[in-house]
């Protein structure tokens, strides 16, 4: 399956580059304008990117294993962060991820059979002064209690009716 940018993609790309010396530095946003056009960054997406920025695809599969932001298969429609660091954990992260866990019926790195959620154990997402939290997509949700979270489950499941 073959994989092209699309021209509002290439212009997006190519700004990017031009911020830097050389085309390889724009190599994470690239990949990141690639994962939102198509799900998931493939081999045929590391080829592209790679032919675009003059490096070898082994580099950009570098980078693509090296950061957990970049998904090599398909993910949900809403991609659920839990961070169960150390705050986190402290204040309650693994309770959280237990109750999604099971609320969703899947485990780390897994997706729901309809393909509307994705679950993910993280490290460390930078809100420690206000641990427990999670993030769905781009959207951080902090000061969690088991309550708040069955309330932002129940808004997700209701946005994909």
């Amino acid at each position: 399956m073959e994989f092209k940018f699309t021209q509002e993609n290439v212009e997006r790309i190519n700004k990017e580059i031009a911020k830097y010396p050389v085309k390889k530095s724009a190599v994470m946003a690239s990949l990141y304008i690639a994962q939102e056009q198509n799900g998931f960054i493939s081999s045929e997406v590391i080829k592209e990117i790679a032919t675009l920025l003059e490096m070898t695809p082994e580099d950009v599969l570098g980078v693509v294993t090296f950061y957990t932001m970049y998904f090599q298969k398909p993910m949900g429609k809403h991609h659920i962060q839990v961070c169960t660091n150390v705050s986190c954990m402290l204040r309650g992260g693994y309770d959280i991820w237990n109750q999604v866990k099971d609320k969703l019926g899947i485990g780390n790195m897994e997706v729901t059979g309809d393909g509307k959620f994705s679950l993910e154990e993280v490290e460390c997402m930078g809100s420690c002064g206000t641990a427990p939290m999670i993030a769905v997509n781009e959207d951080y949700f902090e000061n969690l209690t088991k309550d708040k979270v069955d309330k932002i489950l129940g808004s997700l499941s209701q946005t994909l009716s």
